[in-house]
């Protein structure tokens, strides 16, 4: 996270939204938290600090209760929602990503088991399924989502591009749908906000809260992603694929396409698990294709060096080469990328042609196979830990908020603050530094 950006926050940017007063005692008393007091109810004055370093802290030239701050996530003594009243609904947006199925289910089963809410819906094909057009929800239930952590996509479909919130407010309130949890990433947060801000509008006290999702890891203020972890290490397996050929035929050149639309992060972290790459190539960092420190020529060196040359590119890197091409939306309205990864095999082959040297080039490109698979262990454990924290959020009345994690606390975030800009790798960070020293390759910032 960018430290200007760090320090021009302010309470505004941090407060989240609240439906009301909490006056509702929590099933959890007498439950799982029956032993008195527990350090598992999060107090109304606790926060959790922004800054992770004392000199930023310090830069800030203010007392230690004038930092700035996030509201903590976890269960709450006292609730806005009667959980024998509620109805909940839950849709998923956009691409797919390890770990959707994992959410549903931790959300499912955090909301019957432990808060006894009796009605959950699970809205079908995204936010198409808020609008008539959209097929009969499904009723979610304990036993009907027990399994489906095991498999990859997600049980209720997706799709992307917006549709008008009053329409889907409307639909939240024939269907007296009073918690809507919303697993995407921040197209679908921003549909989440509108949805929220409608609701507002027409005076109802509808509950939206944000499951964050997003493959690329570029959500801000938030640790991590989930489906992150699973989608570098299935990544850095691609890798370790392309180098076995690479270093199996004379002049070997692997070359993997990841995910990365704006940012690199799963290409570096797929190169340090690998260990097997000379150059990695983000949307981050600028780096040419001629040129004595450009793409070409730095191949060619390693080519001659070891024999063989392992290239990973982050599919955003390089959408400067098509300067003058239309390329058109997606329905989310997205720009559609151009496939950096061919043009990358064509201009590398070409140049390797034009220099004699003998090449045998392997292009791989596993992105939809990786984003189908289901999470790892590490990712299953964080899923359920994110969804928890999302019920808790939900109902205690807090809306047009995400449950994320920050600095290994969970939090509750303000929709706006984590749509507003995107997290991306530091060209001059740590991360950076050590995806430099791994590859050797040349400079560029």
């Amino acid at each position: 996270m960018d430290t200007d950006e760090q320090l021009q926050l302010t309470p505004e940017n941090l407060a989240v939204r609240t439906l009301g007063e909490l006056t509702v005692p929590s099933p959890l008393d007498g439950g799982l938290l029956e032993r008195g007091e527990s350090v598992h109810y999060v107090g109304e004055h606790d926060r959790v600090l922004v800054d992770g370093t004392l000199g930023v802290a310090a830069r800030r030239g203010v007392p230690v209760d004038e930092l700035p701050t996030f509201e903590p996530g976890g269960p709450r003594r006292s609730l806005y929602f009667d959980p024998k009243k509620t109805k909940v609904g839950i849709v998923t947006c956009g691409g797919l990503c390890p770990g959707l199925n994992n959410v549903i289910r931790g959300l499912v089963g955090e909301l019957a088991e432990h808060y006894g809410v009796h009605s959950v819906l699970g809205f079908r094909d995204g936010y198409l399924g808020l609008t008539p057009d959209g097929d009969e929800p499904l009723d979610l239930t304990p036993e009907s989502v027990r399994w489906i952590n095991q498999q990859g996509g997600t049980v209720l479909g997706t799709s992307r591009g917006g549709q008008d919130p009053k329409v889907m407010v409307e639909t939240l309130r024939l269907r007296q749908i009073d918690i809507l949890f919303v697993i995407g990433g921040d197209g679908s947060l921003r549909g989440a906000q509108a949805i929220a801000d409608e609701a507002t509008r027409q005076g109802l006290a509808i509950a939206v809260v944000g499951v964050p999702k997003t493959i690329d890891n570029d959500i801000p203020w938030i640790d991590r992603s989930f489906g992150f972890q699973t989608a570098f290490g299935r990544a850095a397996e691609s890798i370790r694929a392309a180098a076995t050929e690479a270093r199996s035929h004379r002049g070997g050149v692997g070359l993997v396409k990841l995910m990365g639309r704006h940012s690199g992060f799963i290409a570096a972290y797929a190169t340090l698990a690998s260990d097997d790459v000379d150059l990695v190539l983000i949307p981050e960092v600028p780096m040419p294709l001629d040129g004595d420190r450009g793409v070409l020529a730095h191949v060619q060196r390693v080519l001659d060096e070891q024999g063989h040359a392992v290239i990973v590119v982050a599919e955003g890197y390089g959408q400067d080469m098509f300067a003058g091409v239309e390329g058109g939306a997606d329905a989310s309205g997205n720009a559609k990328l151009f496939d950096i990864g061919k043009k990358l095999r064509d201009e590398l082959s070409s140049h390797l042609n034009a220099s004699g040297v003998p090449f045998q080039l392997r292009y791989v490109d596993p992105g939809y196979a990786i984003r189908s698979v289901p999470a790892n262990s590490h990712d299953s454990v964080y899923c359920t830990r994110l969804a928890q924290a999302a019920v808790h959020a939900a109902m205690a009345g807090r809306t047009a908020t995400v449950a994320g994690r920050w600095h290994g606390r969970f939090v509750n975030l303000p929709i706006p603050l984590v749509t507003r800009t995107r997290n991306q790798v530091d060209p001059r960070g740590d991360l950076w530094l050590s995806v430099l020293e791994a590859t050797g390759q040349p400079v560029h910032v």
